[in-house]
């Protein structure tokens, strides 16, 4: 029989196994590597039982776990308009002379934001490319953007033909104001403000700059609707805010987007390159019901002169979320009281630190995040695994081939220097989801996983040391 396999001892074998290939340089090591990672997730998803090096051994027990990966139910609202546009087939937003779902939706959205315009798209992805197509920027202008974000962003701009320069981000999430200052050159275009995860990195600071040097700011807050700074909705502060509607955000249609913003150009811009092709522009309407003069002015002003990247979401889209609406306000509310519950469990290890909010900001997370510390690679692993085996799933950003947020794997922009305040936090930043319909039965479950996969981590290689 094989001795039974610990944690730590099968994460030391991937470890040397991985050194072993990078030695050799063999062309298929990135593959190899995943191959070996994959099989450790497997060990632990599947065995039966993990037997510990203290001779104890632990039942995975999945049934026990809090499911984390489903969102809410959609409100009973939504089924009878679902049902009636099932039965007349009208799922194209522009078929109705007025008042179709998806503008409808705008508009309510609109007046909840307390912006002028919304334009509903397929995703927070193409929000942010139109945003930029809106801006007219020249090609191959510079676009700043956090170090710190998900792929889809510098995506949006090699999309719209401009170049990411990637700003260094310190170890609580947030843009390193001093990097911000030093890249942030005549030669950007425009700045995109990622709110990572929700965290909002100092808005004050970043708008006084890009007032100053007039370059327009663009927030990416797919991660933060209902995130307030002084007050203010996140979102509103700069020129245009972008929105996700994906699954895990706090509105879900499964995929879908939008963006809002107070200028009637860029509004009519992005509009008509959304796919409002011949004169469809004039479905599109304030939340008051009415096209503005300016916005109606620039409507005629772009007609036909724009191309048109058809990005528009469906009516069956809308009348998913529209109902999700009144909910937004519980939702925040009950997110940010789960994420501060289980911060405060998890501030109690001495290997664990969770970043604060500034001063300025009130979160809503649906996830948390925390760092760990004095810990090395070989450690880090060891405690994703150990916290698998206990049933719950925590990512650390850099400790992957592939995953999307870590900057090194965005191998389609140029080659951005070693920004090393990134680079080192996303090797112990830890990311775990934690959906606000949770009770507190499941959100203790959730941190007891992770305050006993640490221990156990530290707890073993104290005794190898000794």
């Amino acid at each position: 029989m094989f001795a039974p396999i610990t944690p730590r001892s099968f994460v030391t074998a991937v470890l040397q196994i991985r050194k072993l290939i990078r030695a050799n340089g063999a062309e298929t090591s990135g593959q190899t590597h995943l191959a070996l990672l994959y099989f450790l997730k497997c060990i632990f998803e599947k065995a039966e039982k993990v037997t510990l090096e203290k001779g104890d051994s632990m039942t995975l027990d999945q049934n026990a776990a809090p499911n984390v990966h489903d969102a809410e139910p959609i409100p009973e609202a939504a089924r009878a308009e679902i049902d009636r546009l099932l039965q007349s087939g009208d799922l194209f937003r522009y078929t109705a002379p007025e008042d179709a779902p998806v503008a409808l939706l705008e508009a309510e959205f609109a007046e909840m934001m307390g912006a002028k315009y919304a334009l509903a798209v397929a995703s927070c992805s193409a929000a942010l490319f139109l945003s930029l197509k809106a801006l007219n920027l020249p090609r191959d202008s510079k676009v700043l953007i956090p170090a710190f974000t998900f792929a889809a962003v510098p995506s949006s701009i090699v999309h719209a033909d401009c170049k990411p320069v990637l700003v260094d981000v310190q170890d609580n999430y947030r843009i390193d104001m001093a990097d911000f200052a030093a890249k942030l050159t005549p030669d950007v275009g425009a700045v995109i403000i990622s709110h990572m995860r929700g965290h909002t990195s100092d808005m004050d600071a970043i708008m006084q700059l890009c007032d100053a040097a007039d370059i327009p700011v663009v927030e990416d807050a797919a991660h933060s609707l209902g995130t307030l700074w002084h007050g203010r909705k996140i979102g509103t502060i700069g020129k245009i805010g972008c929105f996700s509607f994906q699954s895990y955000k706090m509105l879900n249609a499964g995929e879908g987007g939008i963006l809002i913003t107070d200028d009637a150009e860029l509004a009519a811009r992005a509009v008509i390159m959304s796919g409002a092709y011949e004169h469809n522009w004039k479905k599109h309407k304030s939340p008051r019901g009415e096209n503005s003069t300016d916005l109606a002015d620039a409507f005629a002003r772009w007609q036909n002169k724009l191309p048109l990247y058809n990005t528009r979401l469906s009516n069956l889209s809308a009348a998913v979320i529209r109902p999700q609406l009144p909910e937004l306000e519980r939702r925040v509310n009950d997110g940010l009281r789960n994420h501060d519950y289980v911060a405060a469990k998890l501030e109690q290890s001495p290997w664990i630190t969770v970043p604060a909010p500034l001063a300025p900001e009130t979160r809503a997370p649906d996830s948390i995040q925390f760092n760990l510390v004095g810990v090395s690679d070989e450690d880090t692993i060891a405690f994703q695994a150990a916290a698998k085996a206990r049933g719950v799933s925590v990512q650390v950003f850099g400790m992957s081939e592939d995953n999307a947020r870590a900057f090194w794997n965005w191998q389609f922009i140029d080659d951005q220097g070693p920004l090393p305040q990134t680079r080192a936090m996303l090797s112990r930043a830890c990311d775990t989801r934690l959906p606000v319909r949770l009770k507190q039965p499941e959100l203790d479950f959730i941190a007891n996983a992770i305050l006993g996969a640490i221990e156990e981590v530290k707890a073993e290689k104290t005794e190898t040391a000794a």
